[in-house]
């Protein structure tokens, strides 16, 4: 057994249990409760455009610009494909607004630095005439990833301009900006203070020309620096503020839980702000909490404004996120079948199910002992029942008033919670020196499984590996219902509204109990401390396949592959216009004679 584990445990049961207070009710039924509106809220107000007209008013009014040309296109290939999200792209707008403080020229430049040289683990997208092609220029390992991307732009290819696009093979993210260069693009970058009265709906003639390799120096010097196997973290968030947790305290001592880092995002120990939990700003105890922070496997990074498309990201990373092709081509589906179905919600095996292997981080001296994934494992195991630790703290009825809840202290609190926890690993992956054989004598590995068998549980938890999980939206497809933790987000987390449609764990994991209690129910313990007699909890299966069945219907409107595409194309649109010389007088809008034609042009 190893003390870190332990020592985290301990210190968080403590502390709870020395001043906890009685709650009125249970405070995830509010969690809940308010997420549903917000996310009918967030719907509304993402599709109140009926027409096109329309579509061009809010844009305008959200973004303070007019919309690129061929967004005429755009808003056909949407509506004629059901697309329900018309006008809220905000976190795609975010991803590119740093950009507009670089010039056309310096971003077509850079595009070609990262493109031209295979050690930058950077593939290039060639489009040309309303075709798209691979560059030649890098490393074949991930084809299907390119082959993807291209697949994904096909259909509405011919309405983009000439360019090039620089998509990361990588897992990890690749720019972080330090906090005052971040604040000096996004100065520079702001929209005009009152919006022209004509625009040129065409793009630039000649765009091709500007995308040229010939004549710049692309090589020296090489645009990223290469620290894998080491802590990213101070290089990974020179983003937050100087004055930021992350920035100026130091947390040497990985065993103690720091409950001042979890309280802005936290309501006790459940996890109440899914979007203000992957900021490492206020959480300087990441640095050993999760494997990308500990010891990435790959990391090559820049601290400069490089256009480079990744699949996902923490909060603070400058990439430009596009829907992975990982799920595009069905590298893992949901597919159930005759031999495994996937049955309601209540007939499902009362469980809650995780297998995979240590891909998080590249384990060295012992940083295994810190990943998500392992800590995990750990915990569902009954590890830290030893003289290290007392149980974890869980939110129970109280044992005197009824109807009133508190943090109380069960002995073995596995044994509490009624279901089960069937939590573990396949394979030992990325690890170094005995950081192998340790993990081996640690964890009982199990077999591997066939991936359709997820549905047979009715709890389902997802992770991070070294960045996003790709298992994510077949779980949230299924009946079940997913558990997910982790500082990765994709291009779909703004559509998504956490407690709504799926059940957020903070990356600490010490709420998982309580969370999983809620819906689970407890059998009660007779002598657990604080405790005078047996308070057990009644399930709320209920409540928990409402979730369920809200996130499974949630992405079959807003999460399909047609969804994907119509992201695409209206990224690929905006960035059309971020990179041409006539960006500040290009654009479309309707009822204009401008001399230049179609939008399409």
């Amino acid at each position: 057994m190893y003390p870190c584990f332990f020592a985290l445990m301990m210190l968080l049961g403590w502390s709870i249990q020395a001043g906890s207070p009685i709650l009125s009710g249970h405070p995830m039924e509010a969690l809940i409760g308010d997420a549903v509106v917000q996310s009918v809220t967030w719907l509304k107000d993402a599709s109140r455009s009926r027409t096109l007209d329309q579509a061009i008013n809010i844009y305008q009014q959200r973004y303070g610009r007019h919309p690129p040309p061929s967004f005429d296109a755009w808003y056909t290939y949407a509506t004629e494909r059901s697309t329900l999200v018309i006008d809220d792209y905000n976190s795609l707008y975010e991803d590119l607004r740093p950009f507009w403080g670089l010039s056309p020229a310096e971003i077509r430049h850079r595009t070609q630095q990262v493109i031209s040289d295979p050690w930058n683990d950077v593939a290039g997208i060639i489009i040309r005439n309303g075709r798209a092609k691979m560059g030649p220029d890098f490393k074949p390992t991930h084809r299907w990833m390119v082959e993807g991307f291209i697949s994904m732009l096909e259909p509405f290819v011919q309405h983009l301009p000439d360019m090039d696009l620089a998509l990361n093979l990588n897992d990890e993210p690749r720019v972080a900006l330090p906090h005052s260069v971040m604040q000096t693009l996004l100065a520079d970058a702001a929209p005009p203070a009152t919006l022209p009265a004509r625009v040129l709906r065409r793009w630039s003639p000649n765009r091709a020309e500007t995308w040229s390799r010939e004549g710049n120096n692309l090589w020296s010097p090489r645009p990223f620096s290469s620290f894998p196997h080491i802590n990213s973290f101070s290089a990974t968030t020179v983003a937050c503020s100087p004055s930021s947790g992350a920035r100026k305290d130091h947390i040497w001592d990985p065993s103690p839980l720091c409950l001042s880092c979890a309280a802005p995002h936290c309501n006790g120990t459940l996890l109440s702000d899914w979007s203000l939990s992957a900021s490492p700003c206020h959480q300087p105890d990441l640095r050993n909490l999760h494997g990308f922070y500990l010891s990435p496997a790959t990391f090559k990074i820049s601290h400069s404004l490089f256009p480079i498309f990744s699949q996902s990201k923490p909060e603070g990373f400058a990439d430009i996120l596009y829907p992975s092709p990982w799920n595009y081509v069905d590298k893992v589906n949901y597919a159930p079948d005759d031999t495994n179905p996937d049955l309601p919600f209540a007939q499902k095996a009362n469980s809650l199910f995780w297998r995979g292997a240590t891909s998080e981080g590249l384990s060295r001296y012992g940083t295994w002992k810190g990943m998500t994934r392992q800590r995990l494992v750990h915990l569902a195991n009954d590890h830290t029942r030893s003289f290290h630790s007392p149980a974890l703290p869980m939110l129970l009825p109280h044992p005197r008033l009824e109807g009133k809840y508190s943090y109380q202290l069960p002995s073995n609190p596995l044994n509490t919670l009624d279901t089960t926890l069937n939590i573990s690993f396949v394979a030992i992956y990325r690890a170094w020196d005995s950081d192998c054989p340790a993990q081996e004598r640690e964890f009982n590995l199990s077999q591997s499984i066939d991936f359709q068998s997820h549905w047979s549980h009715r709890y389902l938890f997802d992770m991070d590996g070294a960045a996003f999980s790709g298992r994510f939206l077949p779980f949230l497809q299924s009946k079940s219902l997913p558990f997910r933790t982790g500082i990765f987000r994709a291009w779909y987390d703004s559509r998504l509204t956490a407690w709504a449609h799926f059940v957020p764990i903070d990356i600490r994991l010490h709420g998982l109990f309580s969370t999983l209690a809620y819906f689970t129910g407890t059998k009660g313990e007779e002598g657990a401390s604080t405790l005078t007699g047996k308070a057990g909890m009644e399930a709320r299966i209920v409540a928990g396949e409402a979730i369920a069945e809200r996130g499974r219907e949630w992405a079959a409107k807003v999460l399909r592959k047609e969804d994907m595409e119509v992201y695409l194309f209206r990224l690929l649109l905006e960035w059309g216009r971020i990179t041409d010389e006539r960006r500040d007088e290009i654009g479309f809008m309707l009822a204009q004679n401008d001399g230049e034609g179609d939008s399409d042009g």
